[in-house]
């Protein structure tokens, strides 16, 4: 079981160690043919990224942030990211065929 961290933001990269939490990669882009049962991954991935981590069985964790409209495409730092609530939700995704 491996337990990747995804971002490219310093900010949020910083945010995650300052937490304390445990990762084995801190990657940039996550390459979906890595992940395998068992495996972490955290970050801020589009809807049909993260469905494909959970379709892999795979667990999800996403970091969410409360972000006002003027701090959007702002590259935050540590304390932004604790100022806008920043935090870690697992997520469960199936996508639908129909």
């Amino acid at each position: 079981m491996t337990t990747y961290f995804v971002s490219r933001h310093p900010g949020a990269i910083d945010w995650s160690r300052r937490l304390g939490i445990q990762v084995d990669r801190q990657l940039d882009h996550l390459d979906i043919d890595r992940i395998t049962p068992g495996d972490v991954v955290i970050g801020s991935l589009p809807v049909n990224l993260a469905g494909a981590v959970c379709a892999r069985n795979a667990r999800y964790i996403h970091l969410t942030l409360d972000l006002p409209f003027d701090a959007r495409g702002v590259e935050l730092d540590a304390e932004d990211m604790q100022r806008f609530g920043a935090k870690l939700e697992e997520y469960r995704i199936t996508r639908v065929t129909a």
